[in-house]
């Protein structure tokens, strides 16, 4: 779906870049990209659906080079949504928001509006709404709303969270995880949040200094502290209590814990199996 081969890219007058870059992104997959600021994540989105152009090197989207297509037709397949939904939204309520794209997309009236009807509902949205009356967790939604209502093929995702409060974002990611997981939707997270990463992306890719020093499962990755700290990442919180917790041990109990749920069930096995053990040697004494 994505693939950077070669990829290079400096500003005009800063020392931010990207070098030498190689990735691969496949169709249906659900990558996170992580690294401290200045790393190079914003320039790889921006390079990813058109709004840079490589130094050297060539992106490809579904196949084709970026710099073989206008950024119009690029954004037929690649949907973005900003950190800041107020500078994505442009139109006065939510139901011109969402026929924006749809129009210039030159659709047939009678389709925008069934697609305009299915967002609303998708996402408990009211077409009346002037979005800027509305909270951040709604502009937020409305602006994945405009985004996922174009029906693009991979979906690039700036912190999407910051500013939600946690059922928000819940229902923000689950949503985007059920899209990714029944109608095979690619999505490419930018993140600081590595709970938000480690609960939700299958594979994470690790920058700094404009240059990929990771690329892995989300769960090999997070549970690589000299990796992340290259980085200048801290891990999430459950999978550093697990290393914590393994620390020593000639027979790692936690090496499978990557959640709440899982932490809780293997605390619960083991103090099971504890006490299991405990009435045995006490029926023997």
């Amino acid at each position: 779906m994505l693939r950077f081969e070669n990829v290079s890219f400096r500003y005009p007058h800063s020392d931010s870049s990207v070098e030498q870059l190689n990735l691969h992104i496949h169709k249906g997959e659900f990558v996170a990209l992580i690294g401290s600021n200045g790393a190079g994540k914003s320039t790889i989105s921006r390079l990813s659906n058109g709004l840079l152009k490589p130094d050297t090197g060539t992106v490809y989207l579904d196949g084709t080079p970026t710099t073989a297509i206008r950024t119009s037709q690029i954004a037929r397949k690649a949907g973005f949504l900003f950190q800041n939904p107020d500078r994505q939204i442009c139109q006065n309520t939510v139901r011109e928001e969402l026929a924006f794209g749809l129009k210039l997309m030159g659709l047939p009236e009678a389709e925008i509006q069934d697609r305009i009807a299915d967002a609303l509902g998708r996402f408990s949205l009211d077409g009346d709404w002037f979005p800027f009356s509305r909270s951040r967790g709604e502009r937020q939604r409305i602006a994945l709303a405009s985004v996922l209502v174009c029906r693009p093929q991979l979906v690039i995702l700036d912190e999407p969270t910051t500013g939600l409060d946690y059922k928000e974002c819940t229902a923000i990611m689950e949503y985007l995880t059920r899209l990714n997981r029944e109608e095979g939707l690619t999505i490419l997270m930018v993140s600081h949040d590595m709970e938000l990463v480690s609960q939700y992306a299958k594979r994470v890719l690790v920058l700094t200094g404009g240059r990929l020093i990771g690329d892995g499962a989300a769960g090999q990755i997070m549970k690589d502290r000299a990796l992340l700290g290259k980085a200048h990442v801290l891990p999430a919180q459950i999978p550093a209590l697990a290393l914590r917790l393994d620390e020593g041990k000639e027979k790692p109990q936690f090496s499978d814990v990557f959640t709440i749920e899982e932490m809780f069930d293997t605390i619960c096995r083991l103090r099971k199996k504890g006490d299991s053990e405990a009435g045995k040697g006490a029926a023997l004494s």
